[in-house]
């Protein structure tokens, strides 16, 4: 809707800036009036007298930009690992002011990002905070209709996600040994608990409830409190840690802050252990790949993980001990359980008093 219309007996204006659809009363029950304060309205558009029109700064930065969104974001259960990726955002673009963005500078970021190894879903991530950004700096008019139009013309990659690389028991001991002390304690936690990267990194002390044994994730990527069980490797590891009255932090650098990257240390562990074609996020995989080969079931391995939906657990499946043998085999207890003896003989050979096709026709 675009120009003048009624409410009741009064006349009302409607028109856009920068994209977004404004309305207002010109409390008037008179047509030409109002059509007067419309040409007057569209006029003072067209010459960016209107103070929407001139809030909008051209001048604004991504960094500014994420710096708001960031304070936004915390009201977000998925803030501590999307907060890694606004980061992420900062770093490649720099300064650039945010009406600058054009969607070959997006598209080029991508493709740069899968020749340096990373993963389409990793780079969907990124675009698709990128383009929440953009979007939310046009409702703060801090950003134009230009950069939302640009921003929304690229397209998410094509995701594989059908990886599924683990660790033999052998290779996990390599690997920690392999660790120094700092990566030792971050990978056995995550070998034991299935947790992503980022919970790790934000874990704090008052999650760690040592005496009724479980961890409690309450910021998660699926938005869902999870709790994690403390076996015994874990409870020794957390009580071998050192507590200090500053730090809430399980996990922190030298300078006392938690770490938000250990991929250079990470990486030099796996080539000393001789591990070919491994991430961290590997691990994950290589917690919930032996709960299944040792027989946990499918639901209890999507709760640990936190897995928001049952299919995205079910590529471990294939990995459960002769699950599909074990599931027909089913029907061999259903059969001998039986209270008739004879039923599975009965159930496979034609009764001799059973009536022949002749005999049949003939009681017809």
């Amino acid at each position: 809707m675009n120009g003048l219309y009624k409410r009741g007996k009064i006349y009302w204006i409607a028109y856009r800036i920068n994209g977004k659809l404004y309305r207002e009363s010109t409390k008037t029950e008179k047509r030409r009036e109002a059509e007067y304060i419309l040409a007057c309205r569209k006029k003072d558009v067209k010459e960016g007298n209107i103070p929407e029109i001139k809030n909008i700064k051209g001048d604004v930065t991504i960094p500014e930009l994420a710096k708001d969104y960031l304070v936004w974001a915390e009201r977000q259960k998925s803030f501590e690992w999307k907060k890694f990726i606004i980061t992420d955002i900062v770093n490649v673009f720099g300064n650039m002011k945010i009406n600058d963005l054009h969607s070959r500078i997006v598209e080029q970021l991508q493709s740069s990002k899968l020749k340096d190894g990373k993963k389409p879903a990793t780079i969907n991530r990124l675009t698709s905070c990128l383009k929440h950004m953009i979007n939310k700096g046009f409702e703060w008019n801090m950003a134009t209709e230009n950069a939302v139009r640009e921003i929304r013309k690229v397209k998410q990659l094509k995701e594989d996600n059908k990886r599924l690389r683990y660790l033999t028991i052998e290779e996990c001991q390599k690997l920690l040994d392999c660790c120094p002390y700092h990566l030792r304690q971050i990978v056995t936690v995550a070998l034991h608990s299935g947790m992503r990267r980022g919970e790790i990194f934000s874990l704090k002390w008052n999650q760690v409830d040592l005496q009724n044994g479980f961890i409690l994730l309450d910021k998660t990527k699926s938005g869902f409190r999870r709790e994690i069980p403390i076996n015994s490797t874990l409870e020794m590891l957390f009580n071998s840690i050192p507590r200090g009255f500053d730090n809430d932090y399980l996990f922190t650098n030298k300078d006392g802050k938690p770490y938000s990257d250990i991929k250079h240390s990470f990486t030099t562990a796996v080539k000393k252990a001789g591990i070919h074609d491994f991430r961290f996020h590997d691990i994950r995989h290589t917690f919930a790949s032996h709960l299944i080969m040792q027989g946990i079931g499918i639901t209890s391995v999507k709760e640990l993980l936190g897995h928001s939906d049952i299919k995205m657990t079910l590529r471990y499946a294939h990995l459960a001990p002769g699950y599909k043998r074990k599931a027909v085999n089913t029907l061999d207890k259903i059969m001998q359980n039986n209270t008739d003896e004879n039923f599975v003989h009965n159930l496979f050979t034609i009764s001799e008093t059973q009536p022949t096709e002749t005999s049949h026709k003939s009681l017809v």
